[in-house]
């Protein structure tokens, strides 16, 4: 499938507690337990499909970006997001840890 990762809109679906977006009919997203001065990031999911082409990298930079809007501490139990800030010092300041 062809698409560009900037192209697509990740949506935050509070209620489900996700991060997500659908690309051709096939939902990626990531998931997450929020609390009052946290966030912990559990899952990031992109179908077969969708791989290698950066929409996990979309997800983590929202992600992240979000949790540093709303000044939650990140704990990053998704290996994904992990690996993500080891590669982005800029957001090892939201890590708890």
């Amino acid at each position: 499938m062809d698409f560009d990762p900037k192209d697509v809109a990740v949506i935050h679906n509070e209620e489900a507690h996700r991060f997500e977006a659908t690309v051709g009919g096939l939902r990626a997203l990531l998931t997450y337990q929020r609390f009052p001065d946290r966030i912990v990031y559990n899952h990031t999911e992109v179908p077969p499909a969708l791989e290698g082409r950066g929409l996990a990298a979309k997800f983590a930079k929202t992600a992240l970006d979000f949790a540093r809007a709303n000044h939650l501490r990140v704990v990053p139990q998704c290996s994904y997001v992990a690996s993500y800030i080891q590669k982005h010092p800029e957001y090892q300041d939201l890590v708890i840890g």
